[in-house]
């Protein structure tokens, strides 16, 4: 069985800082040929107070080396987040207009955790393994009429602690060219 995943979890959400943004452990089942999850149950989820996503669309992220970053990026469509193999670290900025714009949340996202994003919330990861394949969930397909709102990954004010330093890890330069928070304009709904 791979280390790090957390067996024999009952379904649980958990809250966060991030308004909307919560963190679910999915009840994983292993044994000697691997294991086993049920990543997104409709009656279920729903039943524990998760918004009715409606997926429309399923992406998957292949991320061949550890230390491999991407976002920080907020679109106007839900999110459902979770990996099939390996780990993440993940961050979220609240970009949304209001009191909450700016609040960040981070957390480790294995085969037992999922995230639900909420629309307008900037989505970021850090692979933590090699061969790390992160999924998700949507409620809109993309367009590239969309309006979408970018943070730099570095931006000082939000101050995300990246387990891999920047520097060192593997990141486009259009991640890196984003705006700071004090140049973003907040995502209005």
């Amino acid at each position: 069985m791979s280390g790090g995943i957390r067996f024999g979890l009952p379904l649980a959400l958990h809250t966060s800082p991030i308004d909307g943004l919560v963190v679910l452990d999915l009840p994983v089942h292993g044994d000697n040929r691997g294991w086993f999850k049920e990543n997104w149950q409709r009656e279920k989820m729903t039943s524990l107070g998760l918004p009715d996503l409606g997926p429309v669309q399923n992406n998957i992220s292949f991320n061949k080396t550890r230390g491999t970053t991407r976002g920080i990026h907020a679109e106007p469509w839900d999110k459902y987040i979770s990996v099939a193999t390996g780990s993440v670290f993940g961050a979220w900025v609240d970009l949304r207009q209001g009191d909450g714009f700016g609040t960040v949340f981070t957390t480790v996202i294995d085969p037992s955790v999922a995230v639900f994003v909420p629309r307008g919330v900037g989505n970021a990861f850090q692979t933590l393994e090699d061969s790390t394949a992160y999924t998700y969930l949507v409620n809109e397909h993309w367009s590239p009429e969309a309006e979408y709102t970018f943070l730099n990954l570095a931006d000082e004010t939000v101050a995300i602690e990246w387990p891999v330093p920047l520097e060192q890890a593997e990141l486009s330069a259009k991640d890196l060219g984003h705006p700071r928070l004090a140049d973003v304009a907040p995502m209005r709904f």
